[in-house]
């Protein structure tokens, strides 16, 4: 033990005489770590959220009893299959206005509810009585009650004046639920009598068969380990995890990099330390234990700019989920241990992943190799040609993918394959055009020029290697957002062209809103429309309601259809389906399709097919008045006004003022665009920011590396001062050379980048969302970028090229002394 701490000192004291390669490390592995563990906190939160939402009192996670046809049943039924001996719990969902905003509530039976619903939120005893006698409880979450203004006991009134039992929190329910007795329920949503579904519980007592009890009304729905919403947002998280990993590799390109350049610069006292007699076997232990201590400090630091970078974005990502998927994400980050532990895990395995090629050299390096300082250096040329026939390989990976893959798996596996493979040939890519220019040089200079740039070439390989991947991925997501931005608004602009949206709060008063528009003026048309909800292949699926009306016939956004489509679809036997779902079911114009509705299922024939951007659920359009007469209990709420633009704001504020309509119930095409473009823009601030992190830390590797460098670099620099060259001409001609292979660096990565952008709008795309867009090319983003990637380049070089200019001569005169 006395022997390994002194080998332990010994090592040490290299990072105290190259503070440069310890902070090099360091940094490297803090912002692996961060981006990494930051990504990992977003999406922990997310779930946690996903799983308090599917375990509220039963949801998907518990096995149920519904109706076949879809609606609600009586709770007669309840109680003689609990006489059956069946352990079931009645619910009756339904939804409420609070003040304005549209709430979910839960009526349940505390007293059967089974004890075995996963997560759920429970009521203890000392509750039980208080949720259950007049004038009872409303249970509520913290953040929905926050968000309604109210305080813990108020009574507040819904839609049509009923009044709730006194507000009570329950901290662990999901947001924008409210639970209470299922009697009260009943008499708030004017079902008396009715239940939405019946929760059952593990029994071990027999029990009668359901279909000599309930006969062929209800069927069994077995609880899913993952619910609708998790699944619909399971390629969101995926794109977050995608791109932390590549911030997480690019992170450990510096700490490769620092660590390879430490091994070498040791050699001399790793060839002391054998030679008096410390064996192979302790010097590695040593270096391992040295390794996983620095990646341990480094850890705990990454893990707290992690947090700050979680906490950063996690209002963009809430925004971004709350709106394209609906789920509700806590504005307050809480994480549990295991993320600190997992944290610290990675950070250490990633640290020796880097380091398993130094420590493996290191192993198989004889004593006198050990004392060249330069010995890892002469296997360079196998070792590029190594590379390129594995770059080859993974490139024949991707291939194999692209053809035969058909999942989202697949598809990120072609992207990582094509960015691998073409980091790992880089270096032989750029050996061959430094070999070119070398051969063409004019000059004792310049070809000295070609060849010590060749020379430099194993030192900044892998810094060029995270530039290169850092500006291929910008190029690539820079491109699918500027095309999807463009294709958005296009399509924007179609799918809302009416100019008024409203929902009443009941069939009633959407009657007398109707009965009142009539009478005005400016109204040129007043348009029913709705929205129903089923399931189709086992995934949730939208039905909208479509008016007969030229608005919808000459904007809405088809992308391919019969001839005939807008003269058919008033007949109710023909529809319009989403390219998502039409992907999904593989469908084609004249397909048949069998939709589930309450009364049984609806046939349909496919007349077209329509884009549908950012719903990450399948949709189709069908006539609204067929939709209607198929889902009798669907409410008539929605009107879609045609209005004369100069007549909106008026017409806005008198049905606010005579109706009592919010911002949430009206408003205005503009007011909705707006709105959909502020999730746009907010659903990729994520990415952006992810983005600029992985291009500073490219940035950060590069820089990293020329000052490891620039120690090693006097031996070659020495004699041309020596013989003339001024130390300002010698740092222009280093700053030359840096900046030129980070140029080509640069070059090569933006056709890369478009090949990125092409499998992300083709492929990745296509397998997460369903929909494609066109894939088009913006040549001044890729100047913007190339412009970018040459500023970073050039602030990375600044520092080692101003210590070389103002470097004293001594220190160049004592390389003849020290250099053998």
């Amino acid at each position: 033990m006395r022997r390994a701490i002194w080998v332990l000192a010994v090592l040490l004291s290299h990072w105290r005489r190259h503070p440069m390669q310890l902070a090099t490390l360091l940094i490297g592995l803090i912002s692996a770590t961060a981006l990494w563990s930051g990504v990992q906190a977003l999406n922990q939160q997310a779930r946690e959220s996903y799983d308090r939402a599917a375990a509220v009192f039963g949801g998907a996670r518990t096995e149920m009893l519904v109706s076949r046809s879809g609606g609600t049943f009586a709770q007669d039924i309840f109680v003689e299959l609990r006489r059956a001996g069946w352990r079931v719990s009645p619910v009756l969902e339904g939804r409420i206005q609070v003040g304005g905003r549209s709430l979910r509530l839960l009526g349940i039976e505390p007293v059967t509810l089974p004890q075995e619903v996963g997560n759920a939120p429970t009521i203890g005893r000392e509750g039980l009585q208080a949720f259950v006698t007049p004038p009872g409880q409303t249970l509520v979450a913290p953040e929905t009650l926050s968000d309604l203004h109210l305080a813990e006991g108020a009574t507040p009134s819904i839609s049509d004046g009923l009044s709730l039992p006194p507000l009570h929190i329950l901290p662990q329910l999901v947001p924008d639920v409210l639970a209470v007795d299922i009697g009260i329920a009943q008499r708030l949503l004017s079902k008396p009598g009715q239940i939405s579904r019946l929760l059952i519980g593990k029994s071990n007592g027999p029990r009668a068969p359901l279909e000599s009890v309930a006969g062929d009304k209800l069927r069994l729905v077995q609880p899913d380990a993952e619910s609708d919403l998790e699944r619909l947002t399971d390629s969101f998280h995926l794109n977050l995890t995608a791109f932390g990993l590549l911030s997480f590799v690019v992170g450990l390109f510096i700490v490769n990099s620092a660590i390879g350049l430490a091994f070498e610069q040791r050699l001399p006292m790793l060839r002391t330390l054998r030679a008096c007699g410390v064996s192979a076997r302790v010097l590695n232990a040593v270096l391992v234990a040295e390794l996983v201590s620095l990646a341990l400090v480094a850890g705990l630091i990454g893990l707290v700019c992690g947090y700050l970078i979680a906490a950063a974005l996690l209002p963009d990502v809430a925004a971004s989920l709350r709106g394209l998927y609906g789920a509700q994400i806590p504005g307050e980050l809480t994480l549990k241990a295991e993320w600190w532990i997992a944290g610290l895990v990675i950070s250490v395995a990633g640290a020796l992943a880097a380091a398993a090629t130094s420590l493996a050299k290191a192993v198989r390096l004889s004593i006198l190799a050990a004392a060249q300082p330069y010995a890892w250096q002469q296997a360079q040329h196998r070792w590029l040609m190594f590379q390129g026939t594995l770059a080859l390989a993974i490139f024949a990976a991707a291939a194999w993918l692209l053809w035969f893959g058909n999942s989202l798996l697949a598809g990120f596996g072609v992207l990582a394959a094509l960015l691998i493979g073409a980091a790992l040939i880089l270096p032989a890519v750029l050996e061959a055009l430094l070999h070119l220019g070398q051969r063409s040089a004019r000059g004792a200079l310049a070809a000295w020029f070609w060849a010590d740039s060749r020379q430099q070439l194993s030192g900044l390989s892998l810094a060029l290697m995270a530039l290169l991947l850092a500006l291929a991925v910008n190029v690539g997501v820079g491109t699918m957002v500027e095309t999807f931005s463009r294709t958005f608004n296009v399509w924007l602009e179609g799918r809302l062209a009416a100019d008024v949206y409203l929902i009443a709060s009941d069939d009633a008063q959407a009657a007398a809103i109707r009965a009142w528009l009539q009478q005005r003026p400016e109204v040129d048309a007043i348009l029913q429309g709705g929205r129903a909800e089923t399931q189709m292949d086992g995934a949730p699926t939208e039905v909208f309601g479509l008016p007969d009306h030229a608005t919808y016939r000459e904007h809405w956004p088809v992308l391919q259809s019969t001839a005939d489509l807008w003269a058919r679809l008033p007949a109710g036997d023909t529809c319009l389906v989403s390219e998502q779902l039409a992907r999904r079911l593989n469908l084609s114009i004249g397909d048949r399709i069998e939709l589930p509705v309450p009364n049984g299922t609806w046939s349909l024939q496919v007349a077209g097919i329509y884009a549908d951007y950012g719903n990450p659920k399948s949709q189709l359009a069908v006539n609204a008045a067929a939709m209607f007469a198929h889902f009798p209990d669907l409410a008539r709420t929605r009107l879609t006004l045609r209005v004369a633009p100069s007549k909106v704001p008026g017409l806005i504020s008198a049905l606010s003022d005579k109706f009592g309509l919010d911002g949430r119930s009206l408003v205005d095409q503009a007011t909705v665009k707006a709105e959909s473009k502020r999730i746009f823009d907010r659903t990729f601030a994520v990415t952006a920011a992810l983005n600029a992190f992985t291009l500073g830390v490219a940035g950060i590797a590069l820089l990293t590396s020329l000052l490891t460098l620039a120690n090693s670099r006097l031996p070659q620099l020495a004699p041309l001062w020596a013989i003339g060259i001024t130390r300002r001409r010698l740092a222009a001609i280093e700053l030359t050379k840096t900046l030129a292979v980070a140029l080509i660096t640069a070059l090569l990565a933006l056709p890369l980048g478009l090949l990125v952008a092409w499998c992300l709008i083709a492929i990745v795309n296509v397998k997460a969302f369903g929909w494609r867009l066109p894939f088009d090319v913006f040549p001044l983003q890729l100047l913007k970028l190339l412009g970018v990637a040459m500023a970073a380049s050039l602030l990375a070089s600044l520092l080692p090229v101003a210590r070389l200019a103002r470097m004293q001569p001594a220190n160049l005169v004592k390389i003849f002394a020290n250099e053998r």
